[in-house]
């Protein structure tokens, strides 16, 4: 059994502390302490999987707020990776990555008053295992999983029929956020809407999906994570969140003061960032851990992508820089890998990425692609066309189609329902297919292309027999290895080498943008770029 209460020391970008709002809060102390008071007022963009139960949500937006409420066995540094303590004080781990034995905080409760044990540990793991595919994260996270074993009440141990080194990462997660025994005693449904106890700094009193969330403060909460510096109960007195899908509306609430943080989806505009600036307020920002904004290819026979040359100039035909300036501002980190770089484990793969359209025409005209005199490649009369199933052509989209286009690929941009492209991905009715999933560990690309594990079209279709051995073999790797060196080794092996046989097409970086009035003190991203509201306070400065 190996000790590893502070394994994963890895190197990544560094949280950027923030400074946000509120409208309703009292001043800052004389000596500059933290205020006591106040409602924090976020809007996001959107509630689309209206969903309030973090053991079955993905949506992120939701999962900011779940972070709000639940507490997990463990948290993750956002600058190092490393995995601390939260409600478990220590752990370990056995040489073969299949037992996980943790030691429980004592005097923690849930917000109903239940004390949290190594039963209720054990209620809330299987739980989340018998949602199946409810829990769309949750089967990942748990692959393999057994059993949990009271030990005694304050210790837990759960096992795996396989290798699941990702495991312990994994109980950092909101998906894996333990909630009170009670709360599993209702409906999935019944949870989604609301229905759920966790032992989090804050209580959710009121849960109207895809329109309101009000929070209120935890008077008795006593037991935060190592990372955070407010040691007792939060100092805001709730918060609020609604949801405003027009930006420019939410940047103008921002703007006026009638909400403290403007949260979309996609990175805030340049023009609305100075807007925000001049107001008083700022922008923090940080790349979103995991899977980064990318498309995989369908290598089906007689399909154009399973010409690996195909594939490998469609890989330096993407201007990645220009799309990264273009679509969002000067500057915008421009993608490296198949991870974005906040991901434990990243290795940047930036050359083999490096835009060479000269080198691409080589390889298409070698793959008997020829140019005709409409500016198109054809080969045996059939042009060289590629579909993309999405829902809105959106600008990012056309100018990828722009890019391809003077190469001489005619990328068909086909606008479908969300089901209809579920169903096209599933047959296998596309060309490329877009893939990104947030979370703060490399295992998470196994979710789109590990054949071994995962049934998504884009695993199924998206590389060869052998080479979808050589990436499941990689991913098995991965979660064999409890050493941080090997993992690495693991890791970096598999990036190059989706890479280098274009099994998938990095786009851009995922940045999670926030815009933040004055008023706002102590804003801190977690590992998961969410909100981490402990330390939030608002200080009462006026205009």
């Amino acid at each position: 059994m190996k000790k590893l209460g502070h394994l994963l020391t890895l190197l990544l970008l560094a949280v950027l502390g923030l400074a946000a709002c509120d409208a309703n809060a009292g001043g800052a102390d004389r000596d500059g302490s933290p205020a006591a008071g106040g409602t924090l007022r976020v809007a996001f963009w959107d509630d689309a999987q209206r969903c309030a139960d973090p053991n079955q949500v993905y949506w992120i937006e939701t999962r900011s707020v779940n972070r709000q409420v639940a507490d997990s066995l463990t948290d993750q540094d956002p600058a190092t990776g490393a995995i601390v303590p939260w409600l478990a004080t220590d752990w370990t781990v056995s040489g073969d990555a299949r037992e996980y034995t943790f030691n429980l905080r004592g005097g923690v409760t849930f917000s109903d008053g239940a004390p949290l044990d190594a039963a209720a540990v054990k209620t809330a793991l299987d739980a989340t295992v018998a949602l199946g595919a409810k829990s769309v994260l949750g089967l990942t996270y748990l692959a393999g999983y057994a059993s949990a074993t009271v030990v005694d009440p304050d210790t837990v141990t759960v096992r795996f029929n396989q290798p699941n080194a990702a495991f312990l990462q994994a109980t950092s997660t909101t998906t894996l956020a333990i909630l009170s025994p009670a709360t599993y005693r209702e409906t999935p449904e019944r949870r989604c809407a609301g229905r759920i106890a966790g032992s989090g700094p804050f209580v959710m009193d009121e849960f109207t999906a895809g329109t309101r969330v009000h929070l209120t403060r935890r008077k008795d909460y006593a037991w935060p994570s190592s990372l955070v510096r407010n040691r007792g109960a939060a100092h805001l007195d709730a918060i609020t969140f609604s949801y405003i899908k027009e930006d420019s509306v939410r940047v103008g609430s921002l703007t006026s003061g009638a909400i403290d943080v403007a949260w979309p989806r996609e990175p805030i505009s340049e023009p609305d960032q100075k807007l925000i600036r001049a107001t008083g307020g700022r922008v923090e920002s940080r790349p979103l851990p995991g899977v980064s904004y990318q498309l995989v290819p369908n290598v089906t026979d007689g399909r154009p992508l399973a010409d690996r040359r195909v594939r490998q100039a469609l890989q330096k035909l993407i201007d990645r820089r220009t799309y990264a300036d273009t679509i969002y501002w000067p500057g915008y980190p421009v993608v490296a890998g198949v991870f974005d770089s906040t991901t434990p484990y990243f290795a940047p793969q930036a050359p083999a990425l490096a835009h060479d359209p000269d080198g691409a025409g080589r390889l298409l005209d070698e793959a008997g692609w020829r140019r005709e005199p409409d500016g198109y490649r054809y080969r045996d009369g059939r042009r060289l066309s590629l579909v993309d199933p999405v829902t809105a052509a959106l600008p990012g989209d056309q100018l990828l189609q722009d890019q391809l286009r003077q190469a001489g690929i005619d990328l068909q941009l086909r606008v479908v329902t969300a089901a209809q492209r579920v169903d096209m991905f599933a047959a296998g009715d596309f060309d490329l297919a877009l893939a990104f999933l947030t979370r703060a560990d490399p295992s998470v690309l196994g979710s789109a292309l590990d054949q071994a594990v995962s049934r998504q079209g884009t695993a199924r279709y998206s590389q060869d027999a052998g080479t979808g051995e050589r990436i499941s073999a990689l991913f098995a790797q991965g979660l064999r290895a409890i050493d941080p060196a090997q993992r690495g080794r693991a890791y970096a092996d598999l990036q190059r080498y989706v890479v280098e046989q274009a099994v998938s097409f990095p786009i851009c970086e995922r940045v999670q943008a926030v815009g933040l009035s004055r008023r706002v003190q102590g804003f801190a991203f977690t590992s998961e770029s969410f909100l981490r509201a402990n330390d939030v306070w608002l200080s009462g400065a006026d205009g």
